[in-house]
């Protein structure tokens, strides 16, 4: 499996992940050419420069209006981590100014303009102009874009995700939303630039890891707020970040959008056969290397013997993958009745668990308890985290990821002279097996009186393996 994973140990902005996608991508001439071509008519000019931080080469997304860099002919140019002053640019290239909101606060600012054209809200520093652009007006400029609709409709799905963020915050609705920063071009050039990219890419699977969010404050037009910001809280919840030792911010809304709406699971790193590395620049310094990394590869083959009948010696080796991780959520129980705890187990699995089970255990003061363990896929942790309070007495759960290996199943059904019986089959690993379907074997039995037993009509599905 063809899988990308994000590593946003220095949290995630818009450039930073189309310079660590720009990297691993294969077609970096067809992107350049494709994306200023597209975006020649707003005059927006994309480039790719080498960038480095503590010693590591990268790229620094390039993003040029009317042939000036937005931010740094007059201001200082922060990255994704930097909680901007008044008067100086978000790495985004989202303007951040007395009189506009911070890129990492409030992408967009709820006024009562229900029009679909361009509000005339602007602000010229330094002979430049930002305009606000309401939901309607973006949408309009990006299905303008000369560029596959697949990458198009991917844009659209990151700002509406970006527009429900801020009308939660600001408790308005979407098409009240007028955009800023995030409408600003640079910024749509980062968001289409990052879509373009996953589509030349074409990855089977992406994965980030859990996002760091810095710490600390951000200054923006309406005062002085927390990081996270509200807007990216919001687009972050349910999925795991830190706040980490860093004084500043990591993580903008657009980093964060961009994430959720690409990555299937928030995890640690999977094993994986690594083909190619990618350093998405930020413009600020620090101690550690201010960066998104982008690893291209394929998830780890593990190698299974195959022993010649010949020669008792290994040969070859069959390659298989290695599958897939699950979560585990677990909890310790002395205080529920074993009614209420096969109650639990039955919802757990009815909620669509992967499996549930308990185990007897002692806990202080020589308790006898239980342990009640659910496995799930990682990305309904929130889901069956709500499940374990509101259906035990617990008080804290634990999670834990596991790899998984596992054979590949499917079923056909036989007929037999009692009846059509499915039997499951899988392989993999160098294995065969398969079993009848247990429920169809008692049918059986129940239908002839029990005059039949379970092995004799088991044994009218064949040989097992």
């Amino acid at each position: 499996m063809k899988t990308l994973y994000l590593e946003c140990n220095m949290g995630a902005a818009g450039d930073m992940l189309m310079g660590a996608l720009y990297e691993i991508c294969q077609k970096k001439e067809l992107f350049l050419k494709n994306m200023n071509e597209a975006f020649a008519p707003f005059g927006v000019s994309i480039s790719a420069e080498p960038s480095r931080k503590c010693g590591i080469t990268g790229t620094h997304m390039k993003i040029s209006i009317g042939g000036r860099e937005e931010g740094v002919h007059s201001h200082s140019h922060h990255d994704s981590e930097e909680a901007a002053h008044s008067h100086s640019h978000h790495d985004l290239g989202e303007a951040v100014h007395s009189h506009s909101h911070h890129d990492s606060e409030e992408t967009a600012h709820s006024h009562s303009h229900h029009d679909s054209e361009e509000t005339a809200h602007s602000h010229s520093h330094s002979g430049e102009t930002h305009v606000h652009r309401n939901y309607p007006a973006l949408l309009k400029e990006i299905r303008s874009l000369a560029l596959p609709e697949e990458v198009k409709d991917h844009a659209v799905s990151i700002y509406t995700l970006l527009g429900n963020a801020e009308a939660k915050v600001h408790q308005t609705t979407l098409e009240q939303i007028h955009f800023h920063e995030v409408g600003s071009l640079d910024a749509l050039a980062d968001v289409v630039g990052c879509c373009y990219l996953f589509y030349l890419i074409a990855p089977e699977e992406i994965l980030c890891s859990p996002i760091h969010l810095g710490s600390g404050f951000v200054k923006c037009a309406h005062g002085v707020l927390s990081v996270p910001a509200p807007a990216t809280a919001e687009l972050l919840k349910g999925i795991p970040s830190y706040a980490g030792s860093i004084a500043g911010e990591l993580c903008t809304p657009t980093g964060a959008a961009i994430l959720r709406h690409f990555a299937a699971h928030f995890t640690t790193m999977p094993p994986l056969s690594v083909d190619t590395i990618g350093y998405g620049m930020g413009v600020k310094d620090f101690e550690i290397a201010n960066c998104v990394r982008a690893f291209l590869g394929k998830r780890f083959q593990a190698q299974t013997p195959d022993f010649s009948a010949e020669t008792d010696q290994p040969e070859k080796n069959e390659i298989s993958p290695y599958d897939d991780t699950v979560l585990s959520i677990s909890c310790n129980l002395d205080d529920m009745t074993g009614e209420a705890i096969g109650l639990a187990a039955e919802i757990l699995l009815e909620s669509g668990a992967l499996d549930v089970y308990t185990s007897p255990i002692q806990m202080k003061k020589n308790r006898p308890g239980v342990l009640l363990t659910c496995l799930c896929p990682p990305e309904e942790r929130e889901k069956f985290t709500e499940l374990f309070f509101l259906h035990t007495t617990t008080r804290g759960v634990r999670c834990q990821m596991y790899g998984r290996a596992k054979l590949e199943s499917s079923f056909e059904t036989r007929r037999t002279s009692y009846g059509e019986i499915r039997v499951k089959k899988s392989t993999g690993y160098g294995v065969e097996k398969e079993k009848p379907e247990f429920d169809d074997l008692k049918a059986i039995v129940q239908k002839h009186h029990y005059s039949v037993s379970l092995e004799e009509v088991q044994k009218q599905c064949g040989k097992l393996r």
